[in-house]
């Protein structure tokens, strides 16, 4: 089947063109939102032929998992049909879909909800944070490999280049989420990424000493200081700013709009901002880092040992429940405040102990004569392995039910000595052998730390692979 095929059947068991509001991808899925989801064969989705999976955990949205690459271009062919993105005009522009969505989503929890929120706005990002991660990588890599680099011109050329596209997003990580925020809160996108733009400038720190709130001895306990609050701040601020923006072109002429609405807007926000949700903020990023460098970098090896099992064993469930897109908040929390990621490592385990458990049960399907999960697996296992688990988890282990568990299991084993060698990470999004040059943080140095990665990729694989081996039964596999 071609991926317009694809397309067009999963349209019609969506409901039909006129049930689409928007569509577009993540790393593996099509990502659709609709009017109505009594309109939805869910089935029939899951039949069709290059469907891996289905994910439609909250009402107006559906997420059909197709796989790395595949789901890109699926997008692009709905852009093709007239299918508008996510957080379009076109999109805006539709109050009624609009208010049948917002009446849908309030009979979620509010809390996923909110983890669902974040995970939106910074998804998108996840290209950006991919190749900014994996250029200070290698440039780390570069500095320890070749310690006289700076002596060579083109060495030096090279590693100036992957410092600058490393620098590209993270110096500006900020005005991204902004500008993603506003797009999601509905607000004016450029509004929304000055907002955040403005929350890493240099007059925020002349603004703080001029009042007394900068600590000439130590800049960052400041209670006010440039980026402080970091990505926290700019996503609550321009969710305030939403409010803020739609009240003043409520009430302002027609005629004067285009000129005074974001002036004025970005004028009364702008206060409350730095003095209120920065400092507020700074302190709760302050906060979550503390406690996560207490456990994954703690002093105390058991206390690394155990938190990496269990965080690890757990994270696949999380996913399955929607739950760990409250994960990219804290990861990006991290990434702004420390330069590196500690938790990510660990949880990217999880992958590979899916890895090992398909290989289990595909020994098992050839043993019973299972040919389609044997099929299933051929396609799946090799994005399992660069790090993509979705077509294992939802075409393979999360099926069947007890492997999806035995896989979380055995990848503990590989989480937990990840984070006893204190294995840190330059960026989140790549996992399985793709993340390899990501894994450069480590207070023992890169090389240590990519070495560590390898080897716990090792553990999870063989780990995941035993546990699934003990626990599944062959007749489970003849079954599925």
């Amino acid at each position: 089947m071609t991926n317009e095929e694809l397309v067009r059947q999963s349209l019609e068991k969506l409901g039909g063109r006129s049930n689409v509001i928007s569509a577009t991808n993540c790393m593996t899925r099509l990502r659709i939102e609709v009017k109505d989801d009594s309109k939805i064969n869910e089935d029939a989705i899951k039949k069709i032929e290059g469907v891996l999976g289905l994910v439609h955990d909250r009402p107006g949205y559906v997420e059909i998992v197709v796989g790395p690459g595949k789901c890109r271009k699926c997008a692009d062919i709905c852009r093709q049909m007239g299918i508008p993105a996510a957080g379009s005009t076109d999109t805006q522009n539709d109050w009624q879909a609009n208010k049948a969505a917002v009446k849908a989503g309030q009979k979620q929890s509010k809390v996923k909800s909110m983890l669902k929120t974040f995970g939106d706005i910074f998804v998108p990002l996840l290209p950006g944070v991919i190749a900014a991660g994996l250029c200070s990588g290698l440039a780390t890599l570069l500095t320890q490999v070749m310690p006289n680099y700076a002596e060579s011109s083109f060495w030096s050329v090279v590693y100036n280049m992957l410092a600058l596209i490393n620098a590209s997003f993270l110096s500006y990580l900020t005005a991204w989420a902004g500008y993603r925020a506003a797009e999601k809160f509905g607000a004016t996108p450029i509004l929304g990424g000055m907002l955040g733009m403005i929350t890493g400038l240099g007059n925020i720190d002349a603004i703080s000493k001029i009042l007394g709130l900068y600590d000439e001895v130590q800049p960052l306990d400041s209670i006010l200081r440039a980026g402080r609050g970091g990505v926290l701040a700019a996503v609550i601020g321009v969710w305030c700013l939403s409010y803020v923006e739609r009240f003043i072109r409520k009430h302002m002429p027609e005629s004067l709009d285009i000129m005074f609405t974001p002036l004025l807007t970005l004028i009364i926000c702008l206060i409350p901002y730095i003095f209120v949700i920065m400092p507020i903020t700074g302190y709760i990023s302050t906060a979550l880092c503390w406690i996560v460098q207490q456990v994954c970098m703690s002093s105390n090896l058991f206390v690394r040992i155990i938190a990496g099992y269990i965080s690890t064993a757990l994270f696949l469930p999380m996913v399955a429940m929607g739950m760990h897109h409250g994960l990219v908040a804290l990861y990006s929390v991290q990434l702004e405040t420390l330069g590196y990621v500690t938790l990510y490592p660990a949880l990217a385990m999880a992958g590979a102990g899916q890895v090992g458990a398909a290989v289990a049960i595909y020994l098992k399907a050839k043993k019973v004569g299972n040919t389609r999960m044997k099929e299933v697996i051929t396609g799946a296992l090799p994005a399992g392995v660069l790090g993509v688990g979705e077509p294992l988890i939802y075409g393979v282990t999360l099926p069947m039910g007890r492997p999806f568990i035995t896989a979380g299991l055995g990848a503990g084993f590989g989480g937990a000595f990840v984070m006893a060698m204190q294995v840190a990470a330059t960026t989140w999004g790549p996992s399985g052998l793709l993340a390899i040059f990501v894994m450069t943080a480590g207070p023992a140095g890169a090389t240590t730390s990519v070495l560590c990665y390898v080897v716990g990729l090792l553990i999870s694989y063989v780990m995941g692979f035993l546990v699934t081996n003990a626990l599944v039964k062959p007749e489970e596999v003849a079954d599925a």
